[in-house]
């Protein structure tokens, strides 16, 4: 495949993605009379079974191929990118609002583009500044107009809101590096396979949360609160965890860390789209203003990464 048509097999990639992800912010709102632990748990046990399911027919093959290490770092890959960022993520927008959440989370983009600035394939630092520059002030923007419409709770509960949200960033930061760089050394694995094997493993890890969720303390629910509760963590579980996961991994292979990081933003705009479809509303100027900025920014580290690919090749 040329490289032009890996960048736009990429970029298509990371927007689906993107669209399928956007919707994790809702699930919050959605499952409010339950804990951040239980929707983690709920999520990745539909998360595991959905992989299984899938993996079923050619699971023998995929199970003797796996190596010791790659059992390992499916482990430390499951923990971090999928139960422990969800348990923050949850618990920073039921704390402090989807606008606090997204202010900080929403600087994905950012923080995996500095991290992966040594991966290979990618663009110099300088190269990007600009158009990082203006993704982040696109992020700002957002989340100022989300705050003029949101007030916030207690002191105390933003505080403890704002901190898992910055434990979102970090860990999805680590995880994101850290899973595109085990992709690249991957030739025994498809970026689909990789995905689903993922989910098992996070469901294997989920059936110990099982147990805290659902069997110590909590609330009790009526019937139609457990089917709202179980049809929400399915539809998130495949649509953000299969199929967003599947697609993800094939855009970290497909480009460079420096351009697939950016993408995460199409999460932020899709969370954006959604709350406005939700609300019943059309977009405010600052947020039209912020989403304009946001696809500036990535279209333009497109050309930057389209430049320094000709240039290597001349």
């Amino acid at each position: 495949m040329t490289h032009p048509r890996r960048l736009v097999l990429g970029l298509l990639c990371g927007l689906v993605a993107g669209a399928f992800w956007g919707g994790v912010f809702l699930a919050p709102k959605l499952l409010s009379d339950f804990t951040p632990l239980q929707m983690t748990a709920g999520r990745y046990l539909a998360y595991g079974a959905a992989s299984l399911a899938l993996l079923a027919p050619s699971l023998g093959a995929v199970l003797a191929r796996m190596a010791v290490k790659d059992w390992r770092d499916l482990a430390g890959l499951s923990l971090l990118g999928n139960i422990v960022y969800y348990l923050f993520l949850a618990a920073a927008v039921q704390a402090a609002g989807v606008a606090a959440a997204s202010l900080i989370v929403g600087l994905l983009p950012v923080t995996v583009t500095l991290v992966g600035a040594g991966h290979a394939g990618a663009v110099p630092l300088r190269r990007l500044a600009a158009p990082l520059a203006l993704i982040a002030v696109g992020v700002v923007c957002i989340n100022l107009a989300a705050f003029q419409t949101n007030s916030g709770g207690d002191g105390l509960t933003l505080v403890v809101g704002l901190a898992c949200a910055f434990g979102a960033l970090a860990v999805w930061t680590v995880y994101a590096v850290w899973n595109a760089r085990r992709l690249d050394a991957l030739s025994h694995f498809t970026s689909h396979e990789w995905s689903l094997l993922t989910g098992l493993v996070t469901g294997a890890l989920s059936l110990v949360l099982a147990v805290p969720a659902f069997l110590i303390g909590g609330a009790t629910h009526a019937a139609p609160a457990w089917a709202l509760f179980w049809g929400v963590s399915a539809a998130v579980a495949v649509g953000a965890s299969v199929i967003g996961n599947g697609l993800w991994n094939a855009a970290s292979r497909l480009l460079p860390l420096t351009l697939s990081g950016q993408l995460i933003v199409f999460e932020t705009l899709f969370a954006l789209l959604y709350g406005f479809l939700h609300e019943r509303r059309w977009p405010a100027p600052l947020e039209s203003a912020a989403i304009v900025l946001l696809l500036a920014g990535v279209l333009w580290s497109v050309r930057a990464h389209g430049v320094d690919r000709r240039v290597a090749e001349t």
